[in-house]
């Protein structure tokens, strides 16, 4: 923490005053902190100023009588690797490898890991080599580090190389063996994940890991169903005729939880329960917490089934999250169903279980149904908690509520919780007390460390509630005191910064968001709001950085590009001209092909427009990005064309289109109901137009 303030040097020295001598792990610290450093910096007199700092820090520890391990000359040595530096790397490992020979194998990692990075094939080749010719001379651990770098960095032919004279029994840990199998997995190296698993067992080398190593293999089969992985995971260890360990089981359910695939974890647990093993309930802990995740309800039930099918014995946390998904669903008698099952298997309710019940009526705005809640805690004598009491607070409607409720907290002991100061300002908010919302800042007790976390909710308040100067005031003063505002709060002053002279201030509001999925849906409204206020330099700048964020996911920024698109579909035809600038700065600017979506959505806002020229323009973009003409577009032409008058191009339209589907047809029948009144309309328009504008007759006597 010192060296953070302080800086390194002053730090040492502080220390040394203090009589503090540094031990081992101070060292260690100091060290990552240097590394840190030069690692943000761009500035390579700083970043070498660093590196210098970490080395004199390695030689105070050399001077001292430590030993360098790699615990210490690990993170420096990996950042020498990164930034491609090979002779300071040189220097350096000698320098270690004087102090501890003994060292040569972990240095072999590194060096290996640096010639891959610079892309030296010729040196990589030369030390594999090195290895096949010396295998009987050099020890083992060399061998197994070059291993663990080529299997890190999935360098195939290098591998496979080694893989033919290293005994894999003699690994000297399960972690490297897992690291080789998850490479092995990578590369589809299937045949050889096998030999080495037949060398593993033969060795006896112990079942629950080699079932581990299974579990590694599979998990990191690229492009493979979560069901398919598990097939995969069974049918090896079948072929080696061992079976599954409950650990790997756990593991694999772990697995399918992370990717949110409850129904497969679900059918993963009843095989588990079915072969005799005893399950951990955390393990279904873990799949009702994922059920949550993915709005999945109803799984609760099947749950509660299976746990009473194999007699498993439920815990406090999973009534407590069943209860949540019944009452999510709006199974409010199922909820209070499960909270009297409680009670007959002699667990003790909890304020937590009865929460879960009051914040969904809450949510359907039953304010009874809540209040109801807290009667039956009463009869159950169950004490409210700080939980139940910022959901009280949190949906006050008068300042009396809020106060009475406030009250009965503090005469019941409950210590005031971040949940109940934020609830107090957004409740005063609500109610148009914004002063007293304010005043919430000064209350006694509030933890420093969610001081500025309970600033950004009074922020979002205030934003919300129609008082924006008042929010980024507080918002400055959140930058002067140097801290950050929190993610949430950012996204709702976006929201609300909707003049059209806020661009330069929302884009500083979007420089703040750190965390990418938080920056990706502020980029998102931003660029909305640049559509909306025709800054479209901006919007293709942000496009741009969207881009880059995801260089590696093109699905994931075809959606976004998409969701952007999609806006021109509901926007006034005024803004047309935005769209079509955007597509062009998206081929010739960000070298993207649009997508079929973005094509179908401006092609829909051409028609909205009754833009005969734009419409031609984007129906030829379709065969220039290589996207099949289908009926969803040629009923979108049609529609474009009848509302830009362009009937005979129209009728020549509809002879593409199939009109033996219903949907089909009603859309073509809508379409030309439209067009007949749109004509109809103007030839009553011409009509009167003329009869205003003919001279009159003069009477004959």
């Amino acid at each position: 923490m010192c060296a953070q303030t302080l800086g390194v040097q002053a730090t040492i020295d502080a220390f040394g005053k203090l009589g503090r001598e540094n031990g081992l792990k101070e060292y260690n610290a100091l060290i990552k902190i240097c590394i840190g450093k030069a690692r943000e910096s761009d500035n390579e007199d700083v970043m070498l100023e660093y590196i210098s700092r970490a080395f004199q820090l390695m030689k105070l520890m050399k001077e001292q009588g430590f030993q360098l391990e790699n615990e210490t000359y690990g993170p420096f040595l990996m950042y020498i690797v990164d930034m491609g530096m090979v002779q300071e790397f040189d220097f350096f490992c000698k320098f270690i490898k004087e102090d501890n020979p003994s060292s040569l194998g972990r240095l072999g990692y590194y060096e290996m890991l640096l010639h891959i990075r610079v892309d030296n094939k010729e040196k990589i080749q030369e030390l594999c080599n090195y290895i096949s010719v010396n295998d009987l001379n050099e020890p083992i651990s060399l061998q197994e580090n070059y291993l663990l770098a080529l299997c890190e960095t999935d360098q195939k032919n290098e591998l496979l190389q080694l893989s033919e004279i290293i005994d894999i029994t003699k690994v000297s840990s399960l972690g490297n063996a897992v690291s080789i199998f998850k490479s092995l997995g990578r590369l589809l190296l299937e045949s050889l994940a096998e030999k080495f698993l037949l060398e593993f067992k033969e060795c006896d080398y112990g079942i629950e890991h080699i079932s581990t190593l299974i579990f590694s293999y599979a998990t990191s089969i690229p492009n493979l169903a979560v069901e398919d992985i598990i097939l995969k995971f069974k049918s090896m260890h079948t072929e080696l005729e061992v079976a599954p360990t409950l650990k790997s089981y756990e593991k694999l359910l772990i697995f399918c939880c992370d990717l949110r695939k409850v129904y497969a974890a679900l059918d993963l647990v009843d095989q588990i329960c079915r072969e005799g093993l005893t399950l951990s309930i955390d393990m279904l802990n873990s799949i009702l917490l994922a059920s949550d995740a993915v709005f999945e309800f109803n799984l609760g039930q099947r749950i509660y089934s299976l746990i009473c099918q194999h007699n498993l014995i439920p815990n406090s946390e999973t009534f407590r999250s069943m209860i949540s998904l019944r009452a999510k669903m709006k199974d409010f008698g199922g909820a209070y169903d499960l909270l009297n099952d409680v009670k007959k298997l002699k667990l003790t309710p909890t304020a937590s279980m009865y929460n879960a019940i009051m914040v969904a009526y809450f949510r359907e705005k039953n304010i009874n149904g809540a209040l109801t809640v807290l009667k039956e805690m009463e009869r159950a004598e169950v004490r409210p908690d700080s939980q139940t009491y910022s959901y009280l607070i949190a949906n006050c409607d008068s300042e009396d509520q809020i106060i009475k409720y406030y009250e009965e907290l503090k005469v019941a002991g409950i210590s005031v919780s971040k949940q109940i100061f934020m609830a107090l300002i957004n409740s005063y908010a609500t109610c148009g007390q914004f002063e007293k919302a304010k005043l919430v800042l000064l209350e006694k007790g509030i933890p420093i460390k969610n001081l500025n976390e309970i600033k950004s909710v009074l922020v979002s308040a205030l934003a919300s509630h129609g008082q924006l100067c008042d929010a980024l005031d507080l918002y400055e003063e959140i930058k002067e005191a140097g801290k950050y505002l929190e993610p949430k709060s950012v996204i709702c002053l976006i929201d609300h910064l909707q003049s059209e002279d806020e661009i330069s201030r929302l884009l500083q509001l979007l420089e703040e968001l750190q965390d990418p999925d938080y920056w990706v849906d502020g980029c998102y409204r931003v660029i909305l709001y640049c559509i909306r206020n025709k800054h479209t330099s901006s919007a293709v700048n942000l496009l741009k950085q969207l881009k880059d964020r995801f260089s590696n996911d093109e699905v994931a920024m075809q959606v976004l590009f998409d969701e952007v698109f999609s806006l021109f579909a509901e926007t006034e035809p005024s803004q047309l001209h935005i769209g079509l600038e955007l597509l062009q700065a998206l081929k010739n600017e960000l070298c993207v092909t649009p997508s079929r979506k973005s094509l179908d959505f401006l092609l829909s806002a051409c028609g909205r427009a009754k833009d005969l020229r734009n419409s031609n323009l984007i129906w030829k973009e379709y065969k220039a990005a290589g996207y099949p003409y289908n009926v969803a577009s040629y009923l979108r032409m049609y529609q474009a064309l009848l509302a830009s008058g362009d009937s005979k191009s129209a009728k020549l339209m509809l002879a593409n289109i199939p009109k033996d589907d219903l949907h089909v047809y009603v859309i073509i029948e809508a379409c030309q109901k439209a067009y007949n009144r749109s004509k109809s309309a103007k030839g009553k328009n011409k009509k009167n137009k003329s009869k205003k504008t003919q001279k009159k007759e003069p009477k004959v006597k």
